[in-house]
């Protein structure tokens, strides 16, 4: 929270969004829901986020509203496709899934989008991040139980989701890059 629109204290911006965390971390640690309780967390969290505001910083996120449904209806439906698949080799005794090591190229060179990349490639089974290389834009990703092309059909994949990702949590300037 940037402090504009905050409530202030002594010509201090008050981020009440701190303080009610603040508050809620005291009740946590304390373990009784109490009034005492509650207000003794309202000025613990008052008097930390006066006494030690944060500095102001822009993470690079943006949330879509319809971009990020959008994301998680179609991140849901490959989380279970995903499974399916690995369950499908898991249950043939006969032979071992196959198994390739892939590098994708990105499109986005948003470090935070990467993230957001990575943390949502390693959620879904059968793909693992096993290294991200930054300056060329690649990653080089552990991938179970796909036949055929698995270069191409990785690569698309990953291209696909990186533009559901950027639609969803990206900067105007994200999404122009993939443009």
């Amino acid at each position: 929270m940037s402090g504009r629109g905050a409530p202030r204290l002594l010509g201090r911006p008050v981020p009440l969004s701190q303080v009610a965390w603040l508050t809620v971390v005291w009740l946590l640690l304390w373990g009784d829901l109490s009034v005492g309780n509650v207000l003794g967390g309202l000025l613990a969290g008052l008097i930390v986020v006066w006494l030690l505001p944060l500095p102001v910083v822009d993470t690079g996120l943006r949330i879509h509203p319809v971009a990020a449904l959008i994301f998680l209806i179609r991140f849901a439906r490959d989380l279970v496709v995903s499974s399916f698949r690995v369950a499908f080799w898991a249950l043939r005794l006969d032979r071992p899934p196959p198994v390739q090591i892939v590098e994708v190229r990105l499109r986005s060179s948003s470090e935070v989008m990467t993230v957001l990349l990575t943390v949502a490639l390693s959620a879904l089974p059968g793909s693992l991040v096993l290294e991200v290389h930054l300056g060329e834009r690649e990653l080089v990703l552990h991938v179970l139980g796909l036949t055929g092309d698995v270069q191409a059909l990785t690569q698309q994949d990953v291209t696909r989701l990186e533009s559901r990702i950027v639609a969803a949590f990206g900067t105007h300037a994200d999404q122009e890059e993939l443009r």
